[in-house]
C-alpha cells in the first residue's frame, strides 16, 4: 500500500510541515497546501475524543529529539475520527544536527473499535475483530511487507500498457469508416503484418527467379519444391485479399465499396499479380515436359519481379529513417549485383559452345574456370554427341557474383575477364551502370552518416561555444560547473530540438493543439482547469512555457518580483526563508502568487531552489490575466479551485 508520511523542520517554532506526500493527502483528506506550515504534531487533526496523555507524549517526542511510536485517534477533514499508528523518527545532518522530523502513519481504526452493524450484533468484542480484520485486506497489507507475488503483479501491468488502447491509437483509427464485414480496412494491423509477409517473400522471389531461369534449374529437390509452392500459395491468397481490401481514391476518402475495389484491382495489379502466383515451378519438375515449354515457363517467373513496382511505391514511408534507407541501399546493391552475375553467365554459358561447328571456346571464361579448379569440358563422354562436365553450379554462381561485384566496385582484379563481343558488350553497360550505382549508394551513405551525427555535431559545438564563453569572461569555477551542468542535462531531455522553431512552423490551429498535448499533465492533474472550455485550454496552452531546471538553480531570489505562476510537473525544489527550510515542493505543487486577487506585483519573500532536475511550466502574469479576463466563467472557477502550495507573497 502507498506510504503516508510527513516532514517538519526541526529548527523552527512548532515544527511546521515542509512537505507532505499524497498518501497523507489521501488518508486525512486534507490537501497539501492545507497541511503545509501546520504543526508536524498534527494538532490540527485533534479533537474532542483524542487522547490528552498522548497528545503530551507526542509534544515531548519532539521537544526532546526522540524517536517514538503512538496509537492516537485523529480526526481526518470531514472530522470522521481514524485511529493511527504514527512513528515519529528525527533526521541529523552531517554535524548530528536534527534538520527535520518524519512522520510515518497508518490507520488502525479496525484493530482498535471493529465497526458493530446489524449483522455482528450479539457477537464477542473478538468476534467482530475477527470479522473486521478478515474483511479489510487493505489493513493487513499496510502492515506488511510486500511479497514477491505482489511485485509480479504490478509489473505485469506493462502487458497492459502495451496493448494499443483507444488513448493511444491516432484518432483517424477510432474513427473507422463502416465497412462491410468481409471488406479489410487497408491499414489494420492485420493488413500491415501480411504486407509484410509479402514483402519478403517478394524478395525471396527477386533472388530465386533469376537464378532459376539463367541456370536452368528443375526443382526435383522436394524440400524446395514445397517452399516454392507455399509461396505461390500466399501469392494467391494475396489475390484474393486484394479483392477484399479498401485504398485511398484520388481525392483522399477511404474506398470500401467491394465493387469499386474489385474494379480498381482489376484494372491495376491484378494481372501481374496473377502471372506471378501461377505455379511454374511444379509444372517445371516435371521430367517428360518439353525443354522448349520449360524455358517458357521459366522466363515467364520473371513476371514476379513486376512485384517490386508494389515494393517501391511503399518506399517513401521508410526512406526519412536513415537506417532504414542505408539497410534498403544495400540490398539494392546485392539485389543488382545477383541480377547481373545471372546475366553474366547466361551470356557465357550461351557463347562457350559455338553451334556450327559444335566446338567449345577455349579463351572463354567459362574454360579457363574449368581448366582451374580441375573440372574441364569434355565432348561426348556418353554418347550424347554433346558437351559435358564444367564447374558446378555453385561454383558458376560464385564466380559469376564475384566477378560482378568487383566491376560494380571498380576494382576489377581481372582473373574473369570478358573474351567474346557479346561478354564484352554486356561488361561496358555494367561498367556505365555500376558506376552510377556506386556514385548514388556511397554517395548516399555519405549523407546518411552526416545526417546521423548532425545532432551530435551540433551539440559540440554549443558546448565549445559556451567553454570558450566562460574562459573569455573568466566565470568563477562553481558558476561555469553550474553552467555546464545545465545546458548538459536540458540537452539530455531535450534532445537538441527547439520546441519554439518547430513550432513556429506550424499554423495557429495546430499549434494550440501540440501546446495542450505538451501542457497535459498540468491540465490533468488540477483541478482549477476542469471546468475549462476547449477554446480556454486552448488560449492557456499557448502561453504555458517548460523550463528545465539542474540542482541547485535558484528559480526565485527573495526580493525578486514573482510575475509567473509555477506548476511543478516532476522534481523536488525546497523554499528557504531566513536560511531555514519552510517547504519541500514536489509533482503536483504550485507556487507563485494569486495575481487574480492582488492588483500589483509581489516580491518573493523566500528563495525557490531546485533540489533535483525539474521541469516546471510556467504561465507569466500578464499571459493569465488576459485569459482570465476574456474567460470570464472560467476566472471564477479557477479561483475557487487553484490551491497554491506556496505562496510567495506571505512570510511564513
Amino acid at each position: 500500500s502507498e506510504s503516508s508520511f510527513l516532514l517538519g523542520n526541526a529548527q523552527i517554532v512548532d515544527w511546521p510541515v515542509v512537505y507532505s506526500n499524497d498518501g497523507f493527502c489521501k488518508l486525512s483528506g486534507y490537501h497539501r497546501a492545507d497541511v503545509m506550515q501546520k504543526s508536524s504534531t498534527c494538532s490540527f487533526m485533534y479533537g474532542e475524543l483524542t487522547d490528552k496523555k498522548t497528545i503530551e507524549k507526542v509534544r515531548q517526542t519532539f521537544d526532546n529529539y526522540e524517536s517514538n511510536c503512538f496509537e492516537i485517534l485523529l480526526y481526518k477533514k470531514n472530522r470522521t475520527p481514524v485511529w493511527f499508528y504514527m512513528q515519529i523518527a528525527p533526521i541529523r545532518n552531517e554535524h548530528e544536527k536534527v534538520v527535520l522530523f518524519l512522520c510515518t502513519f497508518k490507520d488502525i481504526t479496525l484493530f482498535k473499535q471493529p465497526i458493530e452493524d446489524d449483522s455482528t450484533k450479539g457477537w464477542t468484542k473478538f468476534a467482530r475483530l475477527t470479522r473486521a480484520l478478515t474483511n479489510s485486506r487493505s489493513v493487513l497489507q499496510q502492515l506488511t511487507p510486500m511479497n514477491k507475488a505482489e511485485v509480479v503483479h504490478k509489473h505485469s501491468r506493462l502487458a497492459e500498457v502495451l496493448q494499443l488502447g483507444s488513448d493511444i491509437l491516432p484518432q483517424y483509427k477510432q474513427e473507422a469508416p463502416k465497412t462491410p464485414p468481409h471488406i479489410i480496412l487497408h491499414y489494420c494491423a492485420f493488413k500491415t503484418t501480411w504486407d509484410w509477409v509479402i514483402l519478403i517473400l517478394t524478395f525471396y522471389t527477386a533472388i530465386m527467379v533469376p537464378y532459376n531461369v539463367s541456370f536452368k534449374t528443375k526443382q526435383n529437390n522436394i524440400a524446395w519444391l514445397v517452399l516454392d509452392s507455399v509461396v505461390d500459395v500466399i501469392f494467391l491468397v494475396d489475390i484474393v485479399l486484394n479483392f477484399h481490401t479498401t485504398f485511398v481514391g484520388p481525392g483522399g476518402e477511404v474506398i470500401s465499396d467491394p465493387k469499386l475495389i474489385r474494379m480498381n484491382y482489376l484494372k491495376t495489379w491484378f494481372v501481374i499479380d496473377l502471372l506471378s502466383c501461377l505455379p511454374y515451378d511444379i509444372i517445371n519438375a516435371f521430367e517428360n515436359v518439353d525443354e522448349g515449354i520449360s524455358s517458357l515457363f521459366s522466363s515467364l517467373k520473371v513476371v514476379r519481379l513486376l512485384r517490386l513496382g508494389r515494393v517501391a511505391r511503399k518506399l517513401d514511408h521508410y526512406l526519412e529513417y536513415g537506417a532504414a534507407v542505408l539497410v534498403l541501399l544495400v540490398c539494392v546493391f546485392g539485389l543488382a549485383a545477383h541480377w547481373l552475375a545471372c546475366i553474366w553467365y547466361s551470356i557465357g554459358d550461351y557463347e562457350v559452345i559455338d553451334e556450327l561447328t559444335n566446338t567449345i571456346k577455349t579463351d572463354s571464361w567459362l574454360y579457363q574456370l574449368a581448366l582451374s579448379i580441375g573440372t574441364p569440358y569434355r565432348y561426348n563422354t556418353t554418347g550424347s554427341g554433346q558437351w559435358e562436365g564444367g564447374p558446378s553450379k555453385d561454383s558458376l554462381y560464385i564466380s559469376s557474383l564475384y566477378f560482378t561485384m568487383t566491376s560494380l566496385t571498380t576494382i576489377g582484379f581481372g582473373n574473369i575477364a570478358p573474351t567474346t563481343d557479346g561478354e564484352k558488350i554486356f561488361s561496358v553497360a555494367m561498367m556505365m551502370v555500376g558506376s552510377l550505382l556506386y556514385a548514388t549508394i556511397f554517395g548516399n551513405v555519405t549523407t546518411i552518416f552526416q545526417q546521423m551525427y548532425a545532432n551530435t555535431n551540433r551539440y559540440h559545438e554549443m558546448l565549445n561555444n559556451v567553454r570558450d564563453f566562460l574562459k573569455l569572461y573568466q566565470v568563477p569555477k562553481g558558476l561555469s560547473e553550474r553552467v555546464m551542468d545545465y545546458i548538459v542535462s536540458t540537452w539530455s531531455m531535450s534532445k537538441g530540438i527547439d520546441t519554439e522553431k518547430v513550432l513556429s512552423i506550424c499554423p495557429k490551429d495546430m499549434r494550440a493543439d501540440i501546446c495542450v498535448h505538451l501542457n497535459r499533465k498540468v491540465f490533468n492533474e488540477h483541478p482549477a482547469f476542469r471546468l475549462a472550455s476547449d477554446g480556454c485550454l486552448r488560449a492557456l496552452a499557448v502561453e504555458f512555457q517548460t523550463i528545465h531546471c539542474a540542482p541547485g538553480d535558484l528559480i526565485y531570489h527573495a526580493g525578486e518580483s514573482v510575475d509567473a505562476l509555477c506548476f511543478v510537473v516532476s522534481g523536488s525544489l525546497e523554499v528557504i526563508q531566513d536560511d531555514e527550510v519552510v517547504a519541500i515542493l514536489g509533482k503536483g505543487d504550485v507556487f507563485g502568487d494569486i495575481f487574480w486577487k492582488e492588483t500589483s506585483l509581489a516580491h518573493a519573500c523566500a528563495n525557490v531552489r531546485a533540489l533535483t532536475y525539474c521541469d516546471l511550466h510556467i504561465i507569466k502574469r500578464e499571459a493569465l490575466l488576459k485569459v482570465l479576463d476574456f474567460y470570464t466563467a472560467f476566472a471564477n472557477s479557477f479561483s475557487r479551485n487553484l490551491t497554491l502550495t506556496c505562496n510567495l507573497r506571505k512570510r511564513v
